[in-house]
This record gives C-alpha cells, structure tokens and sequence, in this order.
C-alpha cells in the first residue's frame, strides 16, 4: 500500500489553487471538471509524481462543520514537512500569510501555523 493522495476541504477550488500555487509554491497536478466542481490537485515540486493534495470543495455541510470546528479550535488540518522552517515562514510572511503560531520548539520538532485563507490551519514542521 502506499498512500498517493490526501484531501484537503477548501471553501473555494479557484482561491485555494491560487494559495496553493502562488503562496506556497506546489504546483498544480490535476483540473478535471466534475459537475459543479472540478477534481483539483496539487502536488510539492519536488516530487511532482509523489502525493497529491486534493482541494476538496467543503460543499457538504458534514464537511463545511469539520473544518470550521477544527479552525475554531486552532487545530491543524494537515502538516507539511520543511527542510529550515524560519526560513520558510519568513518567506510565507513576506506573501501575506497570517500565522496563528510563529516557529515554536515541540521537542525534537519546530512547528509552525498558519492560515491558508480557505478555510484552514495548516502546520509547518522541521524535524
């Protein structure tokens, strides 16, 4: 087994792609009209053939309720391994990116949090 895609609920496709491409550089894999919405993915550059996010519309109130409790509680909705992680959120804050927790010591791990304006909270870390 391997695990090739991971879904992420997003208030709206067209802004999350443009955070997703424009703010935090992965690159678009997939954009597949389905009905109403599209099959939307993004994968890191570097591993373009790697794991793909999916920008999963939260159109379902199941979903729209998840994500909302979740930012409310100021818990991530996904994580992202970086290789020098102040390096990173200082690039993310010179883009406009609002963070929630600047780099923080975990123990053997440095995290981070911001906003992604879709929605969600989403956590950087460097091992």
């Amino acid at each position: 087994m391997k695990i090739k895609l991971n879904s992420i609920f997003v208030d709206d496709q067209d802004k999350a792609l443009t955070f997703y491409t424009e703010i935090l550089d992965f690159q678009k894999s997939k954009d597949i009209p389905a009905g109403e919405f599209k099959w939307l993915t993004v994968v890191s550059p570097q591993d373009p053939t790697g794991t793909e996010l999916v920008l999963e519309p939260n159109h379902n109130p199941a979903a729209k309720t998840f994500q909302e409790a979740l930012f409310k509680q100021g818990i991530p909705m996904t994580a992202f391994e970086v290789d020098d992680i102040q390096t990173v959120c200082d690039r993310l804050k010179e883009k406009g990116v609002v963070f929630s927790m600047p780099p923080t010591q975990a123990g053997d791990v440095t995290i981070a949090i911001f906003a992604d304006t879709c929605g969600n909270l989403i956590q950087v870390y460097q091992l």
